[in-house]
């Protein structure tokens, strides 16, 4: 869509991502196989099982032992927090909850102090940047309390960042804000608040400090050099008038989750690429579909207004060089980050990974879209853990899957190569690189499963497990769904457990399950399934990140609930995975109104837990002792109490036991 003030006025990534669906296959949804699946086989035996135990005991006394037995078993040990709305960061009894950065904080010996009155793209190079995604550490000197930070900033809300930009009017008698087009300054700065911070922090007395003179420290932007390497590398499909060979980009956008690699380098996954680009393509232009599938152009960010690059009717080819996976090695701040081609393009919500049997490396991508796949790469080497530099080029040769869910409870990873299959010169592809340029079409062709927006995916090299965050689609069809799974608009998510064939996370097989269809369970028509022993603050809805401690437990951070769709703010879950607790939920951690929850992330000796805050406040005016949206106006009205000091900012935010000690344990 052309781009006005009004686009720019986002309130959520569930937002974003809501709108008319760009998949065009009738490959069947996730909704259909989970359905299919549960009345052919789960629901009957369920039925029969709890027939013939009802018929000696009462439900009441089946629910007071299930009750039981989930508490006695669970992996958690901490008293949960209670669930609700107000203008805080809150954790559990017993935890401090330290923030570590905030957007503008200095991270170099010469940074500027943060002025929200005056800023400018120089001094926002050398701070921390806007709206903090994925979190990740890594040691230094294998340390669990002297480490680089790595955070990724996913996009930018002019509307909380710049004063004076947002003017308050009355629309049929009722206050409304509306939002003045940028300038190029404002833009500069934008562009300078995306891509990725790497800090050293260190912990000292029992707190983590920012090492502001840390010689690794490094911001990376939209404006940062980048090569492109692997298979599509200088294909004319990414050649522009700037970059003839094909193969340097300007920068990386949109980094929404992303990994740590088992060598140390962190990875930056590019998601929503559509919105920077606006303009039309030349008439008849070759793109067109390709363009289409994911959306672009929508913009919904003024760049193209300044930059040419973000004009399709002047670089055409731009696009392409965006929805990749992005290496940078943290160990030389001088280094050159590198989109990995061989990992495909589309909207990347992260890229957790882990060591095969075999030593090969399989990461698991999500494409973070309504009805769009669920993937995994698996890299053609193998790791050398004695000899970093043998790894550094691992991910540009591999082999990319999309995943194909079976109703007996299957699931299998489809390749994605040239020449196999439909992937054929007949199909419009002429070699791996167009593949994997519109990695979206030849998923489609291969027939893989339609998902309800796949986010994070984690393995779990304790279990051998995988666990698929699949935050909502509301656009699910009631013809998509039957008795045995009601969820005609999947508004609230659910989590898929994998177990790969063999225990092998390379495997190209592998069984599937819902370990939690999310909601509210004292409401029947959402058909939540928590267990009985989650408490009313303990169930939540719209998965999106996770993490899994050193001790194997799943964490589950929310994006999308609020006064309107939840009556909670998001936060941060403990979720049981195993025995007689299994989908019991614990609230550990919540964020202030408007924010999302973003990480989480671990340290290597679980006594810090790492969360990202993203855009607090933004929304915040549907809730109603908020009252007004008159914190557009002026950052010192953005809270009737506000304070300097005060989490309005996004941030990352350090949780720690008092006394010392393991986390939930």
């Amino acid at each position: 869509m052309t781009a006005t003030p009004e686009t720019r006025f986002r309130t959520s990534q569930l937002e974003e991502n809501d709108g008319p669906s760009v998949n065009p296959t009738d490959n069947r949804t996730m909704g259909e196989i989970i359905a299919a699946r549960f009345s052919r086989r789960g629901f009957l035996m369920g039925s029969l099982a709890v027939s013939a135990i009802a018929a000696t005991v009462s439900p009441l006394a089946l629910v007071a032992a299930d009750e039981a037995r989930a508490a006695e078993g669970s992996a958690f040990k901490f008293d949960e927090l209670e669930a609700g709305i107000d203008d805080k960061h809150h954790v559990a009894p017993g935890y401090d909850a330290d923030v570590l950065l905030r957007w503008g904080d200095p991270l170099f010996a010469d940074s500027p102090d943060f002025d929200p009155l005056n800023q400018s793209a120089e001094a926002q190079a050398k701070q921390f940047g806007y709206n903090n995604d994925y979190v990740g550490y890594i040691p230094i000197d294998g340390s669990a309390e002297h480490g680089l930070l790595v955070v990724n900033h996913e996009y930018t809300n002019p509307h909380l960042m710049f004063p004076g930009i947002v003017s308050i009017v009355e629309k049929d008698g009722k206050k409304a804000a509306e939002v003045a087009p940028l300038s190029k300054q404002q833009v500069d700065v934008e562009m300078a608040a995306h891509g990725g911070t790497i800090v050293e922090i260190r912990k000292e007395s029992g707190k983590w400090q920012v090492v502001r003179d840390g010689k690794l420290n490094r911001r990376i932007m939209s404006t940062t050099e980048m090569m492109l390497s692997g298979p599509a590398a200088g294909h004319d499909r990414l050649k522009t008038n700037a970059d003839p060979s094909g193969a340097k980009v300007i920068g990386t956008l949109n980094n929404c989750a992303g990994g740590v690699t088992p060598w140390g380098t962190y990875v930056m996954a590019e998601e929503n690429i559509h919105g920077y680009f606006s303009g039309e393509l030349p008439e008849g232009h070759k793109e067109a579909a390709n363009y289409k599938r994911l959306g672009i152009p929508e913009g919904a960010y003024e760049w193209g207004a300044h930059y040419d690059r973000f004009n399709l009717a002047k670089e055409p080819n731009e696009p392409n060089r965006f929805g990749w996976i992005v290496e940078v090695d943290v160990n030389d701040p001088n280094s050159v980050p590198r989109k990995r081609t061989a990992m495909g393009r589309f909207k990347h919500e992260g890229a957790e990974s882990i060591v095969a049997r075999d030593g090969r490396v399989v990461f698991y991508l999500g494409d973070d879209e309504r009805f769009d796949y669920v993937y995994k790469f698996v890299t053609a080497g193998r790791f050398n853990p004695h000899d970093r530099a043998a790894n550094m080029n691992l991910l540009d040769e591999g082999t990319l899957h999309v995943a194909k869910f079976a109703e007996d409870g299957s699931v299998e990873w489809m390749p994605i190569v040239f020449g196999q299959g439909p992937l054929t010169a007949e199909n419009g592809f002429a070699s791996q690189a167009d593949v994997l340029i519109e990695t979206r079409r030849a998923a489609d062709l291969l027939g893989a499963t339609k998902m309800d927006r796949p986010e994070d995916i984690q393995p779990n090299a304790g279990n051998g497990k995988v666990y698929v965050m699949l935050t909502n689609n509301s656009k699910r069809k009631a013809e998509q769904v039957d008795a045995a799974n009601p969820r005609a608009s999947n508004a609230f998510g659910h989590i898929i457990e994998i177990v790969e064939d063999g225990g092998d996370f390379a495997a190209t097989k592998g069984k599937w399950e819902v370990l939690l269809k999310c909601g509210d369970p004292s409401v029947a028509d959402v058909g939540a399934t928590f267990s009985t022993a989650t408490t009313a603050h303990g169930w939540f809805g719209m998965p999106d990140n996770c993490a899994i401690d050193s001790a194997g437990r799943l964490w589950v951070a929310t994006d999308g609930q609020g006064p309107k769709a939840t009556g909670r703010t998001d936060g941060l879950w403990a979720v049981d995975t195993e025995g007689a607790a299994r989908a019991t939920s614990k609230l550990f951690f919540r964020v202030p109104i408007g924010a999302e929850m973003c990480g989480p992330l671990f340290a290597p000796d679980d006594q810090t837990a790492f969360v990202a805050v993203q855009h607090p406040g933004d929304g915040g005016e549907d809730w109603e002792a908020f009252g007004r949206p008159s914190y557009y106006e002026d950052p010192s009205t953005r809270w009737p109490d506000f304070k300097p000091d005060m989490p309005v900012r996004p941030s990352v935010v350090a949780i720690t036991k008092q006394g010392g000690g393991k986390i939930a344990v």
